[in-house]
């Protein structure tokens, strides 16, 4: 293989610091390669964006990113639109993203093995959603975008200090659960008005968020739509027992669960956080519209 210009933007608190050696060893293979690798390793996600941006500004052959799906946003982010190809090496808590790229999750040198291997394969277009939100600004994912309980306990788990690690989450969500009441949403499905009483809203161009929640089952990565999930205004009762068919994606079957499929969409409530790719993005309302090819990855299989 011709060497390649390589960037590879490190995640070194990915799951809780449980990925530290992963970065490195992907560096290290890479060179062994005879690739010309740029390691990106900074102390916040700030530092990271701007050292990315300057780095994918000299046109790497492929920006690869090494962490959970909030690398992967960060990617998306720093890549829609330029054509410069995005790699992944999933080492977060989540990596959903990952699998729907058909990138091996928790085996990492499979992982590295399978992304040498898309290095010397024809790159893949996939579609990318465009956030508009706050006072004119824009941001991009390429997973799923959560607009109700879960970016609800996601905010509540962010304001928590202790414990460390994915047992805030659980915490989070039995304090949240304790509170649950319906959301009243207005959505907007390219052009067409949908009033709803509703616990949760998710927007899909991925299958699943969470480590494998399948909440948008039937979602593409290349078909120019996103999927909208609507989950009507639930009992506790009701949300426990609907909660654990979210794995395997059988939730959409219930008369409460509702998908939609659209290009551009409108939410807006009261009281409310969307949180894409697991990122915070900012209150409701936004706007979000799919923007079909618009990211470049290293060959994967179709999800």
């Amino acid at each position: 293989m011709t060497p390649l210009r390589l960037t590879v933007a490190i995640n070194p608190n990915a799951s809780f610091g449980k990925g530290r050696s992963v970065g490195p060893r992907v560096v290290e293979a890479l060179r062994a390669l005879g690739h010309e690798v740029t390691e990106l390793l900074e102390p916040d996600f700030g530092s990271l964006m701007d050292a990315g941006r300057k780095a994918v500004a000299t046109k790497p052959d492929a920006f690869i990113v090494v962490g959970g799906d909030g690398m992967i946003n960060l990617g998306t982010n720093l890549l829609a639109l330029t054509g410069v190809p995005l790699g992944v090496v999933p080492s977060g808590t989540g990596n959903d993203m990952a699998r729907g790229l058909g990138v091996p999750v928790g085996d990492t040198e499979a992982a590295i093995e399978s992304l040498v291997v898309a290095l010397g394969k024809p790159t893949r277009q996939i579609d990318a959603a465009l956030i508009h939100y706050g006072d004119s600004k824009t941001r991009w994912f390429a997973c799923v975008l959560s607009a109700g309980f879960d970016a609800i306990v996601n905010e509540q788990a962010n304001s928590m200090h202790h414990p460390k690690g994915p047992s805030r989450y659980l915490i989070a969500l039995g304090l949240e659960l304790a509170k649950l009441k319906p959301i009243a949403y207005r959505l907007v499905l390219d052009g067409r008005e949908l009033l709803t009483s509703g616990a949760l809203i998710s927007i899909g161009n991925n299958t699943s968020l969470g480590g494998g929640m399948k909440v948008t089952p039937d979602a593409r990565l290349d078909d120019g739509l996103l999927d909208v999930l609507v989950v009507q205004a639930l009992s506790r009762i009701a949300f426990l027992r609907i909660f654990p068919r979210v794995f395997k994606g059988t939730h959409v079957t219930d008369r409460r669960v509702a998908v939609y499929r659209a290009k551009r969409i409108r939410i807006e409530a009261d009281g409310v956080v969307a949180y894409a790719d697991g990122e915070r993005v900012g209150a409701l309302p936004i706007d979000v519209e799919v923007v079909p090819n618009a990211l470049t990855v290293l060959a994967q299989s179709e999800n």
